[in-house]
């Protein structure tokens, strides 16, 4: 492990918390003072994520400025953060995505309450991301929750209550057997080693017979799966999205989606990969159904953000497609896939809320024509919507041509069927601009505003971002494969070692493998193993 002097990862976490208790105890009064320091605490927050990422050691697979500190030692819990080249630009991608929701999808009414929950949600999405003690990592987990649900409750459409109330308790009931499989698992590496921890390193080295490892595999994706979400655990987020603010829209789909994807990658596959590797045709079955169905359904929604609701489900079937690929270059695909989304989706609920406040609808049909009024803003929604396709030559491109190739190496016919998404992607999402850009606008959207320079200034760091991923992704994936490289290493090595089906004193354990040290670059699981993909006995 790799030790900064300076609490990098700590501070990320600690100076939105801290922003917000400062905005908490400002008069009600004070809006614009409010408002510039919300988005001055989430640039900060920016300016030193982008210390983290040059700071950062490429080429390193371990997880580096670790922030280590005994917490409650009774119980073996600690405030342990760690950054690694999985979880850097998913750091980042908060970063860059808070600002901008708070500047770019401002509230008029109660400003003050709206700006301290989102910074408490960035703060609580950082420490998701970092950290390292499965304890710690459940509370940031849950603490997500209670912004979001105040976000879309109070700030939120006509069916706000609804949407918060229907969001609050799936997420709740997922998480709770998350904990339950988290204490499980410190309970039998205890029993083991004589040793209370929560700290992911340390409990990597547990011995699970198959059954106990799928059991708790399945604890922790249920928790996982409902946040991300996948098929069909999704029926939460059409509603949620709908009836947000158009930041807490943004931040719902650009970055708590992403906490249940990375969850099964940094958690599942870490921990449980023998299960991981005896279910991933079932999650491989899910992650298809979830592209196929949410093109379709999605082809067929007259209202922008529900469109786009099911868009991102038909998206997260890819990254989850990538992860249970088990090549590496289908988690690192699902990975950047993670951060590309986040920039699409970011961008598209973005320019959803600017028609929003110039037509008062998202309704298809009730838009038409914005074209020639606004040829700005319908430019800016072309580029994210060819994004979102997957053109060549930009960021969606390069996270789905990776995922499918890193498919069609291990699991052939699921990539050749999750190929059609791509075809459905572009029916769907040009069919929708055709209908809400071309044609002769109508009286009201005649008289449709241009994209003023404060949204163009708003929306130029997304577009920047998706373009640049898309011409040059190398130094994102210069810095991911080392990471992802050792991930699969490590769930070969694991998968394919029969573990002991009773208790093992802690003398005769063998001596834990160093998670940190970098293995040798894996491309893919060797095809004379694939037996155990399908279901073969070992």
């Amino acid at each position: 492990m790799n030790t900064q002097p300076f609490p990098y990862l700590t501070t990320l976490v600690l100076l939105p918390a801290g922003a917000a208790v400062v905005i908490a105890a400002l008069p009600s009064n004070a809006k614009r003072l409010i408002q510039w320091l919300g988005v001055l605490a989430s640039v900060a927050v920016l300016a030193l994520a982008v210390t983290v990422a040059v700071e950062f050691r490429v080429g390193y697979a371990a997880y580096q400025m670790i922030s280590n500190h005994s917490w409650i030692s009774t119980y073996g819990i600690s405030w342990d953060l760690g950054i690694d080249g999985i979880s850097l630009f998913l750091v980042l991608l908060v970063a860059v995505v808070f600002p901008l929701a708070l500047s770019g999808a401002q509230v008029k009414e109660n400003s003050k309450s709206y700006v301290a929950w989102m910074l408490l949600l960035e703060a609580a999405c950082l420490g998701s991301f970092l950290s390292l003690d499965l304890l710690l990592f459940f509370l940031f987990f849950e603490l997500t929750l209670v912004p979001t649900y105040f976000i879309i409750g109070r700030w939120g459409h006509e069916r706000r209550s609804y949407a918060a109330v229907k969001f609050f308790i799936y997420t709740f009931a997922g998480s709770a057997f998350l904990l339950v499989g988290i204490v499980t698992l410190v309970f039998i590496h205890q029993h083991q080693t004589g040793v209370l921890t929560f700290n992911l390193t340390q409990l990597i080295s547990t011995r699970l017979d198959l059954g106990t490892q799928i059991l708790l595999f399945l604890a922790f994706t249920s928790a996982f799966a409902v946040k991300a979400p996948v098929f069909p655990l999704h029926t939460w987020s059409p509603d949620a999205y709908r009836e947000a603010p158009a930041g807490g829209s943004v931040v719902l789909a650009a970055i708590m989606a992403k906490l249940g994807t990375y969850g099964i990658i940094r958690f599942d596959l870490n921990l449980f990969p023998r299960a991981s590797v005896d279910l991933a045709p079932l999650l491989l079955t899910l992650a298809v159904i979830g592209i196929i169905y949410g093109a379709i359904v999605a082809a067929a929604q007259s209202d922008l953000k529900r469109l786009v609701a099911y868009s991102s489900l038909a998206s997260l079937g890819f990254i989850v497609l990538g992860t249970f690929a088990f090549s590496s270059e289908g988690l690192a695909g699902g990975v950047i896939q993670m951060v590309n989304h986040g920039l699409i989706t970011a961008a598209l609920f973005l320019l959803i809320g600017m028609i929003y406040e110039r037509r008062g609808t998202w309704s298809i049909p009730k838009l038409g024509g914005l074209q020639k009024p606004a040829p700005v803003l319908a430019a800016v929604f072309t580029v994210v919507m060819l994004a979102s396709i997957g053109l060549p030559g930009l960021a969606g491109f390069v996270g789905e041509f990776l995922i499918l190739t890193g498919t069609f190496i291990t699991h052939r016919w699921w990539a050749v069927v999750a190929t059609s998404g791509v075809i459905f992607a572009a029916l769907y999402l040009l069919w929708a601009y055709q209908r809400a850009f071309h044609g002769r606008p109508n009286a009201e959207n005649s008289k449709v505003a241009d994209l003023s320079w404060k949204e163009g200034l708003v929306m130029l760091p997304l577009v920047v971002l998706i373009v640049f991923i898309g011409i040059y992704p190398k130094p994102v994936l210069d810095r991911i494969t080392p990471s992802v490289d050792r991930l699969i290493a490590q769930v070969d090595r694991e998968a394919h070692t029969k573990p002991p089906q009773f208790a093992i004193p802690a003398k005769q354990l063998p001596k834990p493998t160093d998670p940190t040290i970098s293995t040798s670059s894996i491309r893919s699981i060797p095809s004379s193993r694939q037996g155990a993909f399908n279901g073969g006995s070992r």
